[in-house]
């Protein structure tokens, strides 16, 4: 859990987003929303928006909050 934490983060950092299929995908993260929480308590700036992906389901999208 912890290296998938920073593994996200590192992620994030870049300046990228992540959904919860990315995370799976490059990440074999389950959970994100579990990480992102960590990240959060943490401490890390980090929010998310909902997108429409192009089946028409809406997934959250998790970004670094840039200040």
């Amino acid at each position: 859990m912890e290296s998938q934490n920073k593994m996200i983060k590192a992620h994030l950092d870049k300046g990228l987003t992540i959904t919860a299929w990315q995370a799976l995908d490059f990440y074999d993260c389950f959970r994100l929303a579990s990480r992102i929480s960590d990240l959060k308590k943490a401490g890390y700036p980090v929010d998310k928006t909902m997108i429409e992906l192009p089946n028409g389901k809406r997934v959250a999208q998790y970004f670094k909050v840039v200040s």
